[in-house]
């Protein structure tokens, strides 16, 4: 079921499809994502954006999701994800785990311990908060009101017993 790779110039397009297609993101965190994709892009992991797109199982060519994690400055081994999408025609088929443990993986390997996962605790964001509660994720912390009132931030995190 498909791949994860470093991404290229020519995956820009599918990922900025994705980012639209998702309906969670705002146009500025579109342009926010993209900002990072195209760092990514011009400078690599001196960016200190990782930056992965996962390939359809079935064409090579066809980009399913991607996501953007990295090394949170002046920390040892603790990440945070940054950006993580699926196509929402393929929402429900695996490819978001396949992402997430990829993620995880590539961290350790690294010598990572920990990640660390924002989002939102608005409804729209229920299946988001489940699918991290079900990859084994814990909210460390809870922010009233973070984002615009009535819309808190939720950090979940993950620690690696290898790191």
């Amino acid at each position: 079921m498909g791949k994860s790779r470093p991404m290229v110039q020519s995956d820009r397009e599918s990922v900025k499809d994705i980012l639209a297609a998702v309906g969670n993101f705002t146009a500025d965190e579109i342009k926010t994502a993209l900002e990072l994709v195209d760092e990514w892009l011009a400078s690599g992991e001196a960016s200190g954006y990782l930056t992965y797109v996962l390939e359809s199982g079935s064409d090579p060519f066809s980009i399913v999701g991607y996501m953007c994690f990295g090394e949170a400055p002046l920390t040892t081994g603790t990440y945070d994800l940054y950006w993580i999408a699926v196509d929402t025609k393929h929402h429900r088929g695996g490819f978001g785990k396949k992402l997430v443990r990829f993620a995880e993986e590539e961290i350790v390997r690294r010598g990572g311990r920990m990640l660390l996962i924002e989002t939102s605790s608005l409804e729209t964001y229920g299946a988001t908060i489940k699918f991290y509660e079900g990859a084994g994720y814990e909210i460390a912390a809870r922010i009233k009101d973070y984002y615009k009132p009535g819309d808190d931030k939720l950090i979940f995190y993950k620690r690696f017993s290898s790191g």
